[in-house]
């Protein structure tokens, strides 16, 4: 190991990983040293430019909590957790695509009957959001576990707005027999990903929007198929395009109907799940 040069460091530093017992994390950290190492070779940092890099990491640590994930926003902005989605939801036709989880998923949201509401405060809930949760074949699923969550109409999620009521605008559905669901909420609002971290300040010196279009996420959950993370987005949003985590997918966007006479709207849409190998 002595006496490594810019043409042998590479190989020195894998090979010091070579009795690795596990196979898959000696193929994770052999490709992971492989090519950070062609990364600094490509573009050469200075020593300034390399501390800096770690001084962004560091800062993206210390911003996560229990509330915020900095890391799982860089991830998102890099599309990396686009990436990562579609490389582990290669989908059947007819299949729901998925979508990214996003940093803002909470445990234990409310279990609510179907057509309630899960909006806890004095906002109207005037969106119908219903459906029908089936396999492959259309067939409902039933005791599908759905867990919704979004943002408020200001922009914000009840975590990062001490306003709203706790787990505001987040509940869980199960599925009957023929696989509906149904529950009343408020159209979300198009909101900026934080931006006063390390990721916003990443975006800013890049020239980037932070901004992602409404969306209404869920995560699905049914006996014997496989756990589905997705979202719906609204047509006509003025960010459909330019989502700054890469999220959207021309099947899921969704256009709200008129219901009633009041003013209110409703959407409608399948989720199809496949089955557990």
């Amino acid at each position: 190991m002595r006496n490594v040069s810019e043409a042998t460091v590479t190989e020195a530093v894998t090979e010091k990983f070579a009795g690795c017992d596990s196979p898959r994390l000696k193929q994770i950290i052999g490709a992971l040293v492989r090519h950070l190492h062609a990364f600094v070779r490509e573009i050469e940092p200075n020593e300034a430019e390399w501390f800096a890099a770690i001084k962004f990491l560091t800062e993206t640590g210390h911003m996560c909590d229990d509330k915020r994930q900095e890391f799982v926003l860089l991830s998102d902005v890099l599309g990396v957790s686009t990436f990562v989605e579609l490389i582990n939801n290669r989908k059947e036709a007819g299949m729901t695509e998925t979508s990214v989880l996003g940093p803002f998923f909470v445990e234990g949201a409310p279990a609510l009957p179907m057509g309630a509401s899960i909006v806890q405060d004095a906002t109207p809930a005037d969106l119908l959001v219903e459906g029908m949760v089936h396999d492959k074949d259309g067939k409902p699923v039933a005791g599908a576990v759905l867990d919704a969550w979004q943002t408020a109409p200001n922009g914000k999620y009840d975590v990062q707005d001490p306003s709203q009521p706790e787990m505001n605008l987040r509940g869980r559905f199960t599925t009957g027999a023929d696989g509906t669901f149904s529950f009343r909420t408020c159209l979300p609002k198009e909101y900026p990903v934080p931006t006063d971290g390390p990721v916003g300040a990443l975006l800013r010196a890049t020239g980037r929007h932070p901004w992602r279009p409404a969306h209404l996420h869920f995560m699905i959950e049914a006996p014997g198929f496989k756990k589905l993370i997705t979202a719906l987005y609204f047509e006509g949003d003025q960010y459909l395009d330019s989502d700054t985590v890469f999220g959207v997918k021309d099947s899921l966007v969704v256009a709200p109907a008129a219901h009633g006479d009041e003013g209110n709207s409703r959407i409608s849409y399948s989720f199809g799940l496949e089955r557990a190998a």
